[in-house]
């Protein structure tokens, strides 16, 4: 069976490093630290589901290196709370906050979000979170945890890239976790527990063609620059990332593991 891989850490703490720039803007076509399956356009459709603007004060689960917290603050004027449990991503968030002059709009906690939220009720106008939710256990208790830190009438928006669509081997299972703690959910949990949160389901939206486009070009694009990842990676983990790359193609270009976008309102 495959061993752990480390994607964070390596991921975060070579942040500012040119050959990771280089693979995200070939990767996203945009370069704001991210390690998820958000395409360039739904980093621009975010703001527009939740609706924020300059003067919204948005919370950030899974905030990552903060790049898309600092690209909404630097954009629309917002104010941004980013929470991560990567204690790596925090830190190279606060320091391109610092470099950008956005700290007074954009603050980053290092937290894990299966324990209690570390914020007032109804404290923000929208949270989102791209790709984060699968890593935090209690996925009932997260949701309801969102809804209460959301003001009446503010709005959710989450990405789940493990929802179970088709057969799965068991070697499929752990190359795909083999990055770290997954939980897998079936078709129609997500907006069962969302119901059951107290929120109400405005959308649903199938995004598993763009996670098997974006998976194949971070695949492709670290190949490329092979001899350069060894020197940082080491072979095993620059093999075992690539395994795993090429797991998520295979699985969402099949449509066996889907990605749904879900957007949903207090």
């Amino acid at each position: 069976m495959p061993e752990k891989v480390d994607l964070y850490n390596t991921s975060y703490g070579n942040n500012e490093t040119e050959v990771y720039s280089e693979i995200r803007r070939e990767t996203y076509g945009v370069d704001l630290g991210q390690t998820s399956w958000v395409s360039r356009e739904e980093l621009a459709e975010i703001p527009r589901a939740v609706q924020i603007n300059a003067s919204s004060n948005v919370l950030e689960i899974g905030c990552g290196a903060g790049g898309c917290a600092l690209h909404f603050a630097a954009t629309f004027g917002c104010r941004v709370t980013g929470i991560d449990v990567n204690a790596h991503g925090i830190r190279a968030a606060e320091h391109s906050a610092r470099s950008r002059q956005l700290t007074e709009r954009v603050h980053f906690l290092e937290h894990d979000a299966s324990s209690r939220l570390p914020f007032s009720d109804e404290a923000f106008d929208a949270v989102y979170s791209n790709d984060a939710f699968c890593h935090i256990r209690g996925r009932l208790g997260l949701l309801r945890a969102c809804r209460r830190v959301l003001k009446t009438g503010g709005h959710l928006l989450f990405s789940d890239a493990l929802v179970v669509n088709g057969a799965l081997s068991n070697e499929e299972i752990a190359t795909r976790g083999s990055i770290g703690f997954y939980i897998y959910v079936p078709r129609g949990e997500n907006e069962r527990l969302l119901h059951e949160a107290g929120l109400t389901v405005l959308q649903a939206q199938d995004t598993t063609g763009q996670a098997a486009t974006i998976s194949q070009s971070w695949h492709d694009a670290r190949e490329r620059r092979k001899s350069a990842l060894l020197k940082i990676e080491g072979e095993t983990n620059f093999e075992g990332l690539q395994r795993f790359l090429a797991c998520v193609h295979t699985l969402t270009a099949e449509k066996r593991l889907a990605r749904i976008l879900y957007v949903a309102r207090r």
